[in-house]
């Protein structure tokens, strides 16, 4: 996956279960959109699995420089993607998902942490792509 593919399906997954967690729905799998819901957390799963890595490898491959100073952020980038795809695979394994599940991991602050992450670095990038020569 791009890291554009990557950042595409987090946020995708995110806005959908926002919608999720307002229905109040018990987590039967006949529940209306929970077969997209699994779908999206798988998508966001892989996504979230080496989204430090992909990161790593755009930044080097844009040169962009200090370069210590983003792979310092990735670092950071690297342990929230951690902990995000630990509570995603554990909302995941669970036979149904609920409403209320699905509130808890949005209101987690380990997925809020990286979504933040993907929208300061997304930004850091457009500005040196506009500023490139």
């Amino acid at each position: 996956m791009t890291v554009r593919e990557r950042c595409d399906a987090i946020e995708e997954c995110y806005e959908f279960m926002l919608g999720y967690a307002a229905q109040g729905v018990s987590g039967d799998e006949s529940t209306a959109g929970a077969g997209q819901l699994r779908q999206l957390l798988t998508d966001a799963e892989r996504a979230l699995d080496g989204l430090g890595h992909a990161f790593d490898a755009a930044v080097s491959g844009a040169g962009l420089e200090p370069a210590a100073r983003y792979r310092s952020f990735l670092t950071v980038l690297d342990h929230d993607a951690h902990s995000s795809l630990a509570a995603v695979r554990l909302v995941l394994a669970q036979r149904t998902i609920s409403s209320q599940l699905v509130d808890n991991l949005n209101a987690s602050i380990h997925l809020r942490a990286v979504l933040t992450d993907l929208f300061l670095l997304d930004e850091a990038l457009k500005l040196h792509a506009r500023s490139a020569p």
